[in-house]
């Protein structure tokens, strides 16, 4: 009689995490496994005693981040006097940021979510960026659509073909691109508001590393125990040269792009503050003509 898959798969013994036999091929014996235990093996593999993860997965780090980020905007919001929309996008920034080091992961949670949330909000952002080139409508929405192409698709090749897991990407200097990228494309006439959201980034990206750092040490019959993926988290250097010198070029380039604009934002609002007062100083009165004197 032919084995049934369908009429066996989920009995009481194979729904609980056993194969079964379903034929034979190139002489050898072949085995099905029901889908719960497929999926209970890809849970155990990062899984140690006493059903504790022996690394964060997605829900300890973006929980992580979110809590940080949460303490974060609220102590900008009651001591620096940050205004609350500020607050709140440095908040749900922080958030996603805590995702950012496991792009290197592979296909999965992280790198899916993190680029699409990167490919839908980047273009939103440089709006005031592209509305001070006097870009017509028409432009600004190719320009935007083509920013969004190139991340969500773009991005995502090159991050499958070269990113490495525990990589440059968990790393200090990564933190440092991941918040000069964010100064940079948040274009805010405030250069505070831009510091803000910029180390809201940084913090969000530093409590990933943080967190696998601290599960990289797990308690013992005889005391705490450092496991060998210790020190790979929070690191300057990775073990390929290539990754060290792209990923220092990346920060050397983009800190010298932030301090420029930096600089130019601060004069701006140098300026603006200046017109600001002359305004309120000399207000302009209605009806009132010029008078000239020879």
């Amino acid at each position: 009689m032919p084995w049934n898959k369908s009429r066996h798969l989920f009995r009481k013994g194979v729904s609980r995490g056993r194969c079964v036999p379903d034929g034979r091929r190139n002489g050898h014996q072949t085995f099905t496994c029901c889908p719960a235990f497929r999926r209970s093996a890809r849970a155990n593999r990062d899984t140690g005693r006493g059903g504790i993860r022996s690394v964060p997965g997605f829900r300890e780090h973006i929980t992580g981040s979110t809590i940080v980020g949460i303490g974060y905007g609220a102590a900008a919001w009651y001591v620096g006097e940050v205004p609350p929309l500020t607050c709140l996008l440095g908040t749900g920034l922080c958030s996603v940021a805590g995702m950012l080091p496991d792009l290197d992961s592979g296909p999965g949670i992280p790198m899916r979510e993190s680029v699409a949330f990167a490919a839908a909000v980047t273009p939103v952002m440089l709006l005031p960026r592209l509305e001070q080139f006097g870009l017509p409508t028409e432009a600004v929405i190719l320009v935007c659509g083509a920013i969004y192409l190139a991340i969500r698709f773009g991005v995502t090749y090159l991050l499958k073909e070269f990113a490495v897991h525990r990589g440059m990407f968990h790393s200090i200097p990564a933190a440092a691109i991941a918040g000069f990228t964010a100064f940079l494309v948040f274009a805010a006439q405030e250069p505070m508001h831009r510091y803000f959201v910029a180390s809201a980034v940084v913090l969000g990206f530093l409590t990933h590393l943080i967190l696998d750092e601290i599960w990289s040490v797990k308690m013992g019959m005889f005391g705490p125990k450092i496991k060998k993926s210790f020190g790979t988290a929070v690191k300057f250097l990775g073990n390929e040269a290539w990754a060290n010198i792209v990923t220092y070029l990346l920060v050397i380039i983009l800190g010298a792009l932030a301090a420029n604009d930096a600089a130019v934002t601060e004069q701006l609002s140098v300026v603006r503050q200046q017109v600001e007062q002359a305004s309120r100083q000399y207000p302009a009165t209605p009806g009132l003509q010029p008078v000239y004197r020879r």
